[in-house]
């Protein structure tokens, strides 16, 4: 059994309202590249890869019927990242979907035509209906939104969407959804997404709560969401402690 330390809710001084913005956009910025960054030998594929990975296969195909909202999402951590493999992942699909009814299609007309020489009457096929909507939303917010660089990441897709004013976790509006942006090619709110149901992400975000505070953001994700997901890159022992001690020089080296 492995030794857990029991957990201290640290101070963080990235977290006050007095800490400089632009070192805190220093730091989010660094996280991210934990995110998406694979360390070898350490690690054989990147965090944001296996989240990925993860978030398929607990969800399956009804990763589909959901709207991702990631809260705390500092510079844009992995929700790019995860965006684009989901997406990708869904393009394929949705292609091979395509190709497998048009050989079903194809078998049928072939049926159709030598019924047809028999004298049957052909019959329109509608089975090939395809719905072609089969990308999900990923949508970025935080209490200290970092615009700029969520502006960038948002210009390489038209399902990555960001929320440009603060956003409490533990009190989303419930017109959250309405209030999206998209690009930096334009400063008015995008046009609306799908009407799916809404998954919060926390990505690396959930430490930095105080159990109350914990507590006031699960009641209102559990009040508002269809579903959530709460992800670290650490844990409450000596080797995580030690890893991102060395996270530090690491990153600013």
């Amino acid at each position: 059994m492995a030794f857990q330390i029991p957990r201290i809710h640290f101070y963080e001084i990235d977290d006050q309202a007095w800490f400089p913005s632009f070192l805190r956009e220093k730091v989010q910025a660094c996280l991210t590249l934990v995110w998406i960054k694979r360390f070898p030998p350490f690690q054989s594929s990147s965090p944001a890869t296996l989240i990925v990975k993860t978030l398929q296969s607990l969800l399956g195909p009804s990763i589909k019927d959901y709207t991702f909202i990631d809260f705390c999402s500092g510079a844009g951590g992995p929700t790019a990242e995860f965006e684009r493999d989901i997406n990708k992942a869904l393009e394929l699909e949705s292609i091979e979907n395509y190709h497998d009814q048009t050989r079903k299609s194809t078998n049928t007309t072939r049926r159709k035509d030598a019924n047809y020489s028999k004298g049957a009457l052909p019959t329109s096929n509608s089975d090939n209906d395809n719905d072609n909507n089969t990308s999900v939303d990923f949508i970025l917010t935080d209490i200290h939104p970092h615009i700029p660089s969520w502006r960038l990441a948002c210009s390489h897709s038209p399902h990555l969407h960001y929320i440009p004013h603060p956003i409490d976790a533990s009190a989303a509006p419930p017109d959250l959804l309405s209030q999206i942006h998209s690009s930096s090619s334009s400063s008015s709110p995008s046009p609306s997404i799908p009407h799916r149901k809404p998954f919060r992400l926390f990505s690396l975000a959930f430490h930095h709560f105080s159990d109350p505070l914990a507590r006031a953001v699960l009641k209102d994700t559990l009040l508002t969401s269809s579903g959530f997901a709460i992800f670290e890159l650490q844990s409450r022992n000596l080797e995580s402690l030690f890893t991102v001690l060395l996270l530090g020089p690491l990153l600013w080296g």
